[in-house]
């Protein structure tokens, strides 16, 4: 017999077929689970990782320490300096005095002064008057030293790259080299570039004078050379109305100090 005697009952026979319709289209539904796009697919058995990991993203952090680029002026390391010893100065364009009304101690004081016209030297009277050969134009005025021809070029090529308030961070990468100090190699360079415009001349500031090996031996007595541009308590502060020298600076000066003022 090929169905038994249940088959030939017809509601059980129709029974009978939608069950069998039913187990044919589930089985052929069973899939293997779809995972995300970029998921590995895992063959031990183990629930799948779910973490999804962008693949796309790139890692965008910069640093934010920007090397000084020797090709750059920078306002603050290279211009500020040359203005404070020269020209920000008692009687002239300091925050007391604002000689012909304005003050050249800061970028902002600069700026608001008239005296610069970025990216044109033409039109900026601070090249004008630093490169002014009359004795009754040349600034600074007589008996001032005039500005020497290496720092007449900064300030240009400032001018020339827009005069902008860029700052950088000197490459310390190689440490700061307080064994080989010499008063002429290294303790004078950077007096005449933050001091000597104040101190120097026949009528030097606080009459200190920074100009020679005498001088800024004599200016070391009681620590005040030191105390001054390390800014300490008592002292005062130098360069005036500027920035504190650098700290590799301020160091080497102070190695100079403690091995025996040499005239080296």
């Amino acid at each position: 017999m090929l169905f038994p005697e249940t088959m030939k009952n017809p509601h059980f026979f129709l029974l009978f077929i939608f069950v069998g319709m039913f187990l044919l289209t589930y089985t052929s539904c069973v899939h293997e689970p779809i995972l995300p796009t970029g998921f590995p697919i895992d063959t031990t058995g183990n629930p799948p990782d779910t973490t999804q990991i962008d693949t796309t993203k790139k890692d965008t952090t910069t640093s934010s320490i920007k090397l000084c680029d020797p090709d750059s002026v920078y306002f603050e390391k290279d211009v500020l300096p040359i203005l404070i010893s020269n020209c920000a100065k008692s009687g002239c364009h300091d925050e007391i005095t604002r000689q012909e009304g304005f003050s050249l101690t800061s970028y902002e004081n600069v700026m608001n002064s008239g005296e610069v016209d970025p990216f044109d030297l033409d039109g900026s009277d601070l090249y004008e008057v630093i490169t002014e050969t009359r004795a009754d134009k040349i600034m600074p005025p007589p008996p001032n030293s005039a500005l020497d021809q290496s720092e007449i070029d900064i300030i240009a090529k400032w001018i020339s790259q827009g005069a902008q308030d860029l700052s950088c961070t000197e490459d310390t990468t190689g440490g700061c080299d307080t064994v080989d100090v010499s008063f002429s190699g290294t303790v004078f360079p950077i007096l005449d570039t933050y001091c000597t415009g104040c101190h120097s001349g026949n009528d030097p500031s606080g009459g200190v004078n920074l100009s020679n090996y005498e001088g800024v031996k004599l200016a070391t007595d009681n620590g005040r050379l030191y105390g001054a541009v390390a800014h300490l308590p008592g002292y005062s502060k130098m360069p005036q109305g500027g920035t504190k020298l650098p700290d590799c600076d301020i160091a080497q000066i102070k190695s100079w100090i403690d091995n025996g003022l040499k005239d080296n």
